[in-house]
Order: structure tokens, then C-alpha cells, then sequence
């Protein structure tokens, strides 16, 4: 009999890509999602889609759960109706989440749940692992508060592993896809003065982390899931413009981000030299450690 797995956000960037990835392996797929379950097959394959966590109450259980919905960070300017919005999307529902969990005959062997690289807050050039302490400003109380929800299960004897992962690149979306038309009409640029880090990592690498996690047995608490090879955003920028056969000629200057975004603009404008140090101890292997062919693939 297959395993099977609860998976919350797996419509989303990484989850449409997880979900064939564990079904190769032969699990049985389960997930929850707000669109309707035609739509959910159409992105994620032959899974079961749910709507509600009200329909796992009780339940027989589930051998694992990865968990990984929450509303994009940079969709909206964030005003306190929008920091609420993603502190609920996260914690909230994480929180909903762990009681479904509690609910269920048998308990999950692992819970993976997202996280990122905010956790830690702006780190300027100094280099981030998992034992870097953070600075306490908006992304890092939303990390460590999501982290908290989910870690509550280990008092119920649940391995729990915490994904803190980059700027996600791959085909046909996530935040590489905002960044390409301007890219593409040669009116690209760095942000401010592109010496701030850029965590960034590839999708795929992604996925195999997360599988990784789910299936090591001794994998546990948190993990920068980002590239071992981390880059300024002045770096990145030129990368991608090479990859597209552009100019990046237009910076984006501070002020003008600070203006035009508020506080959100500390996401373009700080950042953290991440590395996974802890995936990289313990044996992961990355398919895309460096920029140029991570953006090659990612922009076809």
C-alpha cells in the first residue's frame, strides 16, 4: 500500500511541481486547496482536493504532511489589513492545521512546513545559517511565529521539519516571472544599489528538499533550503539580463522603492547572504548550485 500525504498550497509554484515529483515516487496525494477539484487535478495531476480542513477532522490519518500554502509576501503593499492577511494565511491555518492533525486515529510520521529565509531579517554581507540569530523586524516575527505553529506538533512525537527557503527561480512563474518583461524591453536594473543578497535557489531544488526532508529520518527543525552559492541582487540582475541577451541599464533607485512600495520595500532593498549549511552537512546534493544555468532553465 502507497503512502500517502496531505500537501496544503499545492496549486501554487512549488506544489505543482512537488506533487508529480512524490507521485513518481509513489505516493498517494492528497490536497487541500480553495479552487475546485477539476482545477487542482489540472495543476497538480492525479490527486485527492479537498477545501477544508473540516474534511480531515477525524480522520484515519495520513503518513506525512507537507505544508505550504500561504498568500504571496510581495503581492500587495503591506498595510496592517495586509500583514493580518498573511499572518493568517500562515500561522492561522498552520495552527488550524496542527488541531486537524491532533484529530486524526493516527498521528503523521513528519510534518515538512514552509518557511523562508525572512526568518532571519536584513543580515547584510555576513553569512546566514540555520544558527544565525535574526533581526526582529516584520518577516522574521511572520517566520518564527509560523515556525512556532508548526513545531507545536513535536510535543505529539511528529518529526518536524522547517523548509526556510529563497527566492524561488523556475519556468513559468514565481517571482522570476514579474521580473522578465521589463527585462525582455532592456528596461531592467538592479534595486537600489544591488549590493544587497539575493538567497535565491531553483525550484527543482526545492522539490528534492522537500522530498529530502520528508524521507530522511533523521532530518529535523530548520533548514535553509537556498543555493550554496548565494548572490548580490547587482549579480543576479546581470545574470539574468545575459540569460534574456539584454541590457539591465535601469537601477530602480531606493528612494523611489521606499516611496512606491513602504515598508515591503525592505524585501527588494535588504536581504541574506543564506547558505544551506545545514542540507549541505547532512548530504543534499543540489542540481543547480550556480546562477547561469539556474536562470538558463528558468527563462527557456
Amino acid at each position: 500500500m502507497s503512502k500517502t500525504i496531505l500537501i496544503t498550497g499545492g496549486t501554487g509554484f512549488i506544489g505543482q511541481r512537488l506533487c508529480p515529483a512524490l507521485q513518481s515516487k509513489g505516493y498517494g496525494i492528497t490536497v487541500l486547496s480553495r479552487q475546485k477539484a477539476p482545477d487542482v487535478l489540472a495543476l497538480c495531476g492525479r490527486v485527492a482536493a479537498i477545501q477544508s480542513l473540516d474534511q480531515v477532522k477525524n480522520h484515519q490519518g495520513f503518513d506525512a504532511v507537507i505544508n505550504l500554502a500561504g498568500e504571496g509576501i510581495a503581492d500587495k503593499r503591506w498595510s496592517l489589513e495586509r500583514k493580518q492577511a498573511l499572518r493568517d494565511s500562515r500561522i492561522a491555518l498552520t495552527s488550524e492545521l496542527v488541531n486537524a492533525i491532533r484529530s486524526w486515529k493516527q498521528r503523521p510520521d513528519v510534518l515538512v512546513s514552509g518557511s523562508a529565509v525572512g526568518f532571519y531579517g536584513n543580515q547584510g554581507d555576513e553569512p546566514v545559517t540555520e544558527d544565525t540569530v535574526p533581526q526582529d523586524e516584520f518577516t522574521h516575527q511572520l517566520c518564527r511565529d509560523w515556525e512556532l505553529a508548526a513545531q507545536a506538533l513535536n510535543s505529539d512525537g511528529v518529526r518536524v521539519c522547517l523548509s526556510r527557503t529563497g527566492v524561488v527561480a523556475g519556468p513559468g512563474g514565481g517571482f522570476l516571472q514579474r521580473m522578465l518583461l521589463p527585462f525582455k524591453l532592456g528596461i531592467g536594473g538592479r534595486l537600489g544599489n544591488g549590493h544587497q543578497y539575493m538567497p535565491w535557489v531553483h525550484r527543482d531544488d526545492v522539490v528534492n528538499a522537500l522530498a529530502w526532508m520528508l524521507e530522511k529520518s533523521s532530518a529535523q527543525g530548520p533548514y535553509n533550503v537556498v543555493s550554496p552559492n548565494p548572490v548580490t541582487n547587482r549579480e543576479f540582475t546581470k545574470s539574468l539580463a545575459e540569460a534574456l541577451h539584454r541590457p539591465a541599464m535601469l537601477p530602480a533607485p531606493a528612494p523611489v522603492l521606499n516611496i512606491a512600495l513602504g515598508e515591503m520595500s525592505r524585501l527588494l532593498l535588504t536581504g541574506q547572504r543564506a547558505l544551506p549549511s545545514r542540507l549541505s552537512s547532512e548530504g543534499f546534493v543540489f542540481d543547480y548550485p550556480d546562477l547561469k544555468p539556474a536562470l538558463e532553465d528558468a527563462v527557456g
